[in-house]
């Protein structure tokens, strides 16, 4: 039986723990990696998984996961792929996974059609930065609340505090709050964004607050801990598994980052 979003996200933001998220690309460094990641990932402790569906025209990443995603493409990955490998991981771990991407592919491969896989496979919650909240809201909501997915948007320094309200009033799971306005991956320092994830702390959302782009050390994880409920690591994975994905690595990397 497939645990829906609706008691696996929430369980693990039930207590005050602070959590770690990874980011990884579907089908880097290859195909067949995905699902070996994840339970690797599992094992390590990490609290939750976030997955990137690999599109050719990316616009918020910076090179390191724009190259994943361009390996991850000549590698052959799918969503059809990506279903099939997390269909037969869930079974393993229980973790919560979410999928991030562009609408593009999933508007080809169909909306409805989409979430359902999605739920088929135990996928627990989706994030798609392309899709407006009010288009979400008239067309979409109907497919998240049917296949027991999460609503995951983001907000960044520029939302202002009514869409925030908006955003946070739609969303379910956690807000995907951006550190900065630059890339993934940039030269953007956290620390820069100090003033923006104490606004965030004090802001009264409904919703739990994980914040990523630009976290890569242990010292940031341990400011953004400061402000908000958990901390997600992308283009520093990405770097860490580019040549293959070594368990003793990714387990020593998870406890740097928590330790």
């Amino acid at each position: 039986m497939i645990v829906s979003a609706q008691s696996r996200i929430p369980a693990i933001f039930k207590n005050n723990n602070k959590k770690i998220s990874i980011y990884l690309t579907a089908g880097y460094p290859k195909l067949g990696d995905t699902g070996h990641l994840i339970e690797m990932l599992a094992d390590a402790g990490v609290d939750f998984i976030e997955i990137g569906i690999p599109f050719s025209d990316s616009v918020m990443d910076g090179p390191v996961i724009l190259n994943s995603h361009k390996i991850a493409l000549e590698n052959g990955m799918t969503p059809e792929i990506l279903f099939d490998q997390l269909g037969r991981v869930r079974e393993k771990v229980s973790v919560p996974i979410i999928l991030m991407g562009s609408m593009n592919p999933v508007y080809q491969f169909g909306f409805e059609d989409f979430c359902r896989r999605c739920s088929q496979a135990g996928v627990d919650g989706l994030l798609l930065p392309d899709l407006p909240v009010l288009d979400f809201t008239l067309y979409y909501q109907k497919y998240y609340q049917e296949y027991h997915l999460a609503p995951i948007f983001m907000i960044s320094p520029r939302t202002s505090p009514e869409r925030l309200k908006t955003i946070d009033d739609a969303g379910e799971g956690f807000l995907y709050a951006v550190s900065g306005n630059a890339t993934t991956g940039s030269s953007t320092r956290i620390s820069d964004s100090i003033g923006y994830l104490d606004n965030l702390k004090n802001a009264g959302l409904k919703n739990p607050v994980a914040v990523g782009f630009n976290i890569n050390t242990k010292a940031d994880v341990r400011l953004v801990h400061q402000y908000a409920d958990a901390a997600i690591i992308g283009s520093a994975f990405i770097r860490l598994i580019e040549n293959g994905a070594v368990e003793n690595s990714i387990r020593t990397f998870v406890s740097d980052l928590r330790n």
